[in-house]
């Protein structure tokens, strides 16, 4: 059995949100529920990852923007031509380019906002411990 990891968060515009991180990665919608304990949410990704992203929404709760500009995932692509198709694909998906909080990020990719505020950063690179 292999071990999961799911990043999860809240927002005000789950509809949004889940459509763009959807469109912009090419994730699939891997479970989605309605008024759980007063909770929706959607569960995205690639059904063979290790990895998933949750958005929720609890009614009657505003959680607004994402609180500072280094709240960050951060893709590692190795190859160029998948770099720009994913670069590419955020921007028509809704993501917004800009001007990294850490230069660090500038130097070594780009850095995407969504419609929370929240940032991804996409960089030409693999990890290597």
């Amino acid at each position: 059995m292999k071990n999961i990891l799911r990043i999860a968060r809240p927002s005000d515009n789950l509809s949004q949100v889940a459509l763009i991180y959807k469109n912009g990665f090419g994730f699939e919608i891997l479970s989605e529920f309605k008024d759980h304990n007063g909770f929706d949410g959607v569960i995205l990704g690639h059904s063979k990852a290790t990895y998933h992203l949750e958005f929720t929404h609890h009614y009657a709760t505003v959680v607004g923007r994402d609180p500072t500009q280094d709240n960050l995932l951060v893709w590692y692509v190795p190859e160029i031509a998948a770099y720009k198709k994913l670069m590419d694909n955020l921007l028509q998906a809704g993501f917004i380019k800009v001007t990294s909080y850490n230069p660090y990020w500038d130097q070594n990719g780009n850095t995407f906002e969504d419609c929370d505020g929240y940032r991804v950063v996409i960089t030409l690179d693999q990890w290597v411990k």
